[in-house]
């Protein structure tokens, strides 16, 4: 069993004193080894002696992942590159990636982490987990895979693709954790039903699930179709990657690794920090990060933060899943939509409706239109257009509802949606710039 009791159950106010002693040396450190940050904290007059409180973090500048780009490659690392041991990089489409290293401390604060939250979703030494994350420079797979090992669980570092020979090697070796994206998990299921394989001959029990969104009534199909207990986690590589945060077998928010990273959440217009409870954008100073450490660092994710104790008994502060990004937030005729809104209420559409959708922005006469393509299980309903009509006209009914907007729903044949072995991409964006 690992777990660091004396660290996750802290009292608020010693862990609160720890975060003010390492926010101080974090400061001091940036300004003594990252010539970029040094400039950003002397034109703001920061200095780690002008830290007096928690609270006195609101004056130091934000750090956006424009600011790792126009250092690319290397420009905030503090450390030489001889004691870089790792590096990795997002896996952002567009643009240059953002890179990050890691020093040998860092990568053991790394595997300690996410130790800590496979333990408390349920992870044991005697499971078996195959992690079906893509290996490579994304920070998932390897990231999951020490954390997994350091608690004795036996790894099948499969890798992501080839769905059949996943469910084979699932089945034959008795995996007992899955590591993947929730959306690959729900693809997994349909291959497996396709094989003429049943959730209970597989050994499965655990979900370790992370990298994109994932709504309630998704988790619900997932657990339904696999027989598994679905956990959430989160992390990005501009932080250290997964372990910043995780479920408990509680599931009543991801909690915080707050003696490694300083969550706050604000106001992404005015930049304004938010009171507790109040919901807003994530940002996060990494407190102990050597090779890149990142000061108020802006996620563009939408949650919020409590801090009254878990049932668990861990201390540290919790965030309730991610709702949406606010660069992800869509805006149509007016109304801001998140597409986990949309995911949400086709989950609760009848078992005639799959699981897979696509959301089709367009241009018509200078506004912006919105399509949901819904794919269908049973391919006969295609030829009763009552029937089809009908069903049409509930989801549209129920996204009216739901976003105050009305939208074209067109469904469609079984399998006809691309399926993804990584992070599932649902928006597809074809409006005139």
């Amino acid at each position: 069993m690992y777990w660091q009791k004396e660290l996750e159950t802290m009292p608020r106010k010693k862990l609160e004193e720890l975060q003010l002693e390492r926010l101080k040396c974090l400061i001091q450190y940036c300004i003594d080894n990252v010539p970029y940050y040094n400039a950003k904290l002397s034109k703001a007059g920061i200095t780690a002696d002008k830290i007096k409180t928690l609270s006195d973090i609101q004056y130091i500048p934000y750090t956006a992942k424009d600011d790792i780009r126009e250092t690319y490659p290397f420009g905030l690392f503090a450390v030489p590159m001889k004691q870089i041991v790792r590096i990795h990089a997002s896996s952002g489409t567009t643009g240059k990636p953002t890179v990050v290293g890691y020093t040998k401390n860092d990568l053991n604060n790394w595997s300690d982490l996410v130790a800590r939250i496979v333990v408390a979703a349920g992870a044991r030494d005697d499971d078996i987990a195959q992690i079906s994350f893509g290996y490579g420079l994304f920070t998932g797979a390897l990231g999951l895979h020490y954390g997994l090992e350091r608690i004795g669980a036996a790894i099948v570092p499969i890798s992501s693709g080839n769905t059949e020979k996943q469910i084979m090697i699932m089945k034959d070796f008795g995996t007992t954790v899955l590591v993947s994206t929730p959306s690959y998990a729900m693809y997994m299921s349909e291959v497996a039903a396709d094989m003429g394989i049943h959730k209970s001959e597989m050994k499965l029990r655990l979900g370790l699930f992370g990298s994109e969104g994932c709504t309630d009534e998704m988790r619900a199909k997932i657990e339904e179709n696999m027989g598994i207990f679905f956990t959430d986690n989160y992390g990005m590589s501009e932080l250290m990657g997964p372990g910043v945060a995780g479920e408990c077998t509680v599931r009543c928010g991801l909690h915080f690794a707050e003696d490694h990273f300083y969550p706050e959440i604000i106001n992404s217009s005015t930049l304004e920090v938010k009171d507790r409870g109040e919901e807003g954008e994530l940002v996060i100073t990494t407190l102990t990060k050597e090779g890149i450490p990142m000061l108020r660092y802006r996620t563009k994710d939408i949650t919020r933060i409590q801090y009254d104790e878990c049932r668990c008994g861990r201390t540290h502060a919790r965030m309730e899943k991610i709702k949406g990004r606010s660069d992800d937030m869509l805006k149509i005729k007016g109304v801001n939509v998140f597409p986990s809104q949309i995911e949400s209420v086709i989950m609760t559409m009848p078992d005639s409706i799959s699981p897979n959708y696509q959301i089709v922005l367009t241009t018509h006469n200078y506004m912006d239109d919105i399509e949901i393509k819904v794919e269908l299980i049973d391919a006969s309903l295609l030829e009763s257009y009552g029937e089809l009509e009908k069903l049409q006209q509930q989801i549209r009914h129920k996204l009216h509802t739901i976003l105050g907007l009305d939208c074209k729903v067109t469904l469609l044949e079984p399998k006809s949606i691309e399926r993804f072995v990584g992070k599932a991409k649902r928006v597809i964006d074809q409006r005139k710039k």
